[in-house]
């Protein structure tokens, strides 16, 4: 395959805007009380399989593996309501990330039920990392970087 625009090089200051956001997100998810970086990391991965981006979906899950999380939950990830290794907050962290990955309504039983399990600033966190990894799965979708030559940080 012929390679594609180096995003980077390309929109540096575009770049630079998707890496602040990042920053924040891993700010809030380093002092959140609900949502920690492992949570974040397996909702990036979970989006990226809705997504269907390879790119992504290697990256995380090497992250996940880096960071000390188990085969196990990584492989049942695309099966997580009926995995029984999977807490009730990241279940709950999980199922808004699809809903709004999916671009469903949110209506006010949905949204009041995940206010009540994550509360206000987790749910406002979490679906600004859900904006986040969907613009960045589309960012590689497009431009394809080279599948596999990620390395965990």
């Amino acid at each position: 395959m012929a390679i594609r625009t180096n995003y980077y090089e390309l929109a540096p200051k575009a770049i630079k805007i998707l890496m602040a956001q990042e920053d924040y997100l891993a700010t809030q998810f380093n002092t959140s009380a609900t949502l920690t970086q492992g949570i974040w990391e397996l909702v990036k991965l979970r989006v990226s399989q809705i997504n269907q981006c390879a790119y992504c979906i290697d990256m995380h899950s090497k992250d996940l593996l880096h960071n000390g999380e188990s085969v196990e939950r990584i492989i049942g990830l695309n099966a997580w309501r009926d995995m029984p290794c999977y807490s009730d907050i990241e279940k709950a962290a999980l199922a808004w990330s699809e809903h709004i990955t999916a671009a469903q309504s949110v209506d006010d039983n949905v949204y009041q039920r995940h206010v009540q399990q994550l509360g206000e600033q987790a749910l406002l966190d979490l679906t600004l990392a859900v904006n986040a990894i969907n613009s960045w799965n589309r960012v590689a979708k497009t431009f394809k970087p080279d599948v596999g030559s990620y390395k965990a940080r």
